[in-house]
């Protein structure tokens, strides 16, 4: 194969050592093309003040208080500080989990890692869920749902936005012209 194409087993096994190194982090991290959320389990013991998390614009920081931090690095993309946030949670077997939430500034981007020097994931792997219409900006979203509405009118064998405008501007037209014939008039 001379086009550098990965094989099967080649990329079983790229997906596995993946797994592998991501597995191996001391924390659990997941992404939407918007924002990074990070677990970090911790013993049953700690309460809010043993926590400590320092989240910059470019780096993180975050562990138990007189221990080396868990998560510590300079982070690969921009965050927005203001919008992230840490919490500390029970899971129902008692034990603690450091919740990092990151709000991405570039909201189109995936990460390959949360901190420069872990071990990357391929994001060219990554399917993404279908992302809700609310998370989509005004223009976008109104150009989505338009896209949307058509197809249902075209699937009920109904008019598109389109159409409609036009067929409205026509009876307009033929309202203020009475005077005028339309009834052979062809519609594009």
């Amino acid at each position: 194969m001379a086009d550098n194409e990965p094989t099967p087993a080649e990329e079983a096994a790229a997906r596995a050592k993946e797994k592998a190194e991501q597995d191996a982090l001391p924390y659990k991290w997941t992404q939407t093309i918007g924002d990074l959320d990070v677990t970090i389990s911790v013993p049953g013991n700690i309460k809010g003040r043993d926590v400590v998390v320092d989240i910059k614009k470019d780096s993180i920081s975050a562990g138990i208080k007189g221990q080396e931090p868990i998560l510590k690095g300079t982070l690969p993309h921009a965050i927005r500080p203001d919008e992230s946030t840490w919490t500390l949670t029970t899971a129902p077997d008692g034990s603690k989990v450091i919740e990092v939430h990151l709000d991405k500034v570039n909201k189109m981007e995936w990460w390959a890692h949360v901190v420069t020097g872990a071990p990357k994931i391929d994001v060219t792997k990554i399917v993404p869920e279908n992302s809700k219409l609310s998370d989509l900006d005004g223009e976008t979203r109104s150009m989505v749902e338009k896209m949307m509405y058509d197809q249902r009118q075209k699937e009920m064998g109904l008019p598109t936005s389109d159409e409609q405008k036009k067929m409205d501007i026509l009876k307009k037209f033929q309202e203020q012209h009475p005077e005028m014939d339309f009834s052979k008039a062809k519609i594009n």
